[in-house]
């Protein structure tokens, strides 16, 4: 009896993985961090819609010649040699774990609407820290839990988009859009760089189409096409939210904002839209907060097999869940909330997804190298060779243009992360301290 025929993704469903994994959680605090900028900063997304753009047509090409599960770490694993392998899925591993306590932050935000007393920092962060260990418990049930949840908060999440995204423009204000528009009086190049810096957050999840390419149908088209329609249309929804949160509310009322959707929806429609946004927007948050802690511990999980992080990460319980690296997750994101603890929400947000794209600089870069070594062994026309060389130093330079628009401070923070891999990847190599003999599973390990 033949095997049935494993039923793909479309271009349709393929484009809405793209654009569901780039608009999270996010998007709700976002608008606060942009107006510390200014209105000017839509000149910064323009900049970071093109870098983000090369990045999607790097991943497109992966996914397009060489479909990997794994992603960036794949890529790197079969092109640039283990060390390097090791270096991309720990910065990436722990990019998402600090990333996504910006997830439980936002929950936070928008709680604080029924309960003022969170706006305080450390009333708030014990909140936080509750949430995150609420999901914690919750992922080591199963991941058939997780899925119901997941599928209901994304649906709650539209609505916050929607209805200030779209409606929103019917009470924009210029004079409140260009009052805000340089508040800090930065040079034209400084805050298109601090603002493309800060988009790179919004674009991270463009490479969910190549990493997914196995699964997706007739990947040389769909990938591609995919990668292009979810960066343009998540593009216009973040470019859109932003801009008329900045000609809703003041600039110096947004940037302090925990909740920005919901203040807008009190500025268009009266305290009740605010409930409303609130509840969906805690909804989202939630949901994408459950869901993000599995991806993370499934990931840790995978490398720990293929003899890249420690054996108690690869652990199971009778759910099938990697209960100690869930525990371990959960201690790692509520050490950084401590870390990052601030006078208000939105500051904490924008510390938190400040260090989790410089963190994501360094895979992105390595992705790229991956596809130039890639490409020497393919058969491709030199005009398509130059074309992918050019894409590639595009994304290059957007991803070092985003580590020089941070703060020194955290660029040292996060060279003293870079460093600390170094000795790691030795320990993951002695016998007995990581699976499959210390030694990374190549393609060869079939």
């Amino acid at each position: 009896m033949s095997a049935q025929p494993v039923k793909k993704m479309g271009l349709l469903a393929a484009s809405s993985l793209v654009v569901a994994n780039m608009v999270g959680t996010g998007l709700f605090l976002l608008p606060s961090s942009m107006a510390g900028v200014g209105s000017i900063s839509i000149l910064g997304w323009i900049a970071a819609a093109i870098g983000a753009s090369a990045l999607g047509l790097v991943f497109a090409h992966l996914g397009m010649v060489e479909p990997q599960a794994g992603g960036p770490y794949a890529y790197a694993r079969d092109h640039l040699g283990p060390f390097a392998a090791f270096q991309t899925n720990f910065l990436y591993w722990g990019a998402n774990v600090i990333g996504h306590v910006a997830s439980a932050v936002s929950g936070t935000g928008y709680l604080a609407v029924f309960l003022p007393v969170l706006k305080s920092p450390w009333f708030a962060n014990v909140c936080t820290a509750a949430i995150i260990w609420l999901f914690i418990w919750l992922n080591t049930r199963g991941a058939n839990v997780v899925g119901p949840f997941t599928t209901v908060s994304t649906i709650a999440g539209i609505l916050p988009i929607a209805f200030v995204g779209i409606l929103g423009w019917f009470w924009f204000r210029s004079d409140v859009f260009q009052a805000g528009w340089n508040p800090e009086a930065l040079s034209v190049p400084t805050a298109i760089n601090r603002s493309a810096s800060i988009a790179l957050w919004a674009f991270l999840g463009v490479e969910s189409a190549a990493v997914s390419a196995g699964v997706i149908d007739n990947p040389k088209r769909n990938v591609p096409l995919a990668t292009v329609i979810g960066l343009i249309v998540s593009t216009v929804i973040y470019i859109a939210c932003c801009t008329v949160m900045m000609g809703l509310l003041p600039n110096a009322e947004l940037r302090v904002s925990g909740a920005p959707f919901a203040d807008a929806a009190r500025v268009m429609l009266g305290n009740w839209a605010a409930v409303a946004i609130s509840l969906a927007a805690i909804l989202k948050a939630a949901g994408a907060l459950v869901g993000w802690i599995l991806i993370v511990a499934q990931s840790s999980q995978a490398a720990a097999q293929d003899g890249m992080f420690a054996t108690s990460f690869a652990v199971t319980n009778e759910h099938g869940m990697p209960v100690r690296n869930l525990v371990i997750t959960g201690v790692l994101m509520t050490l950084m909330l401590v870390f990052t603890t601030s006078p208000d929400i939105a500051t904490q947000f924008a510390t938190i997804t400040n260090a989790t794209v410089v963190l994501m600089a360094l895979p992105y870069i390595y992705s790229v190298v991956a596809m130039w070594r890639l490409n020497r062994t393919l058969e491709l026309t030199p005009a398509m060779r130059r074309f992918l060389i050019v894409v590639g130093l595009l994304a290059c330079v957007y991803c070092v243009g985003v580590v020089l628009g941070q703060s020194a401070e955290l660029n040292r923070k996060a060279l003293v992360v870079l460093l600390i891999s170094t000795p790691l990847f030795a320990l993951v190599r002695l016998p007995g301290f990581a699976g499959k003999a210390g030694r990374p599973r190549g393609p060869s390990d079939t």
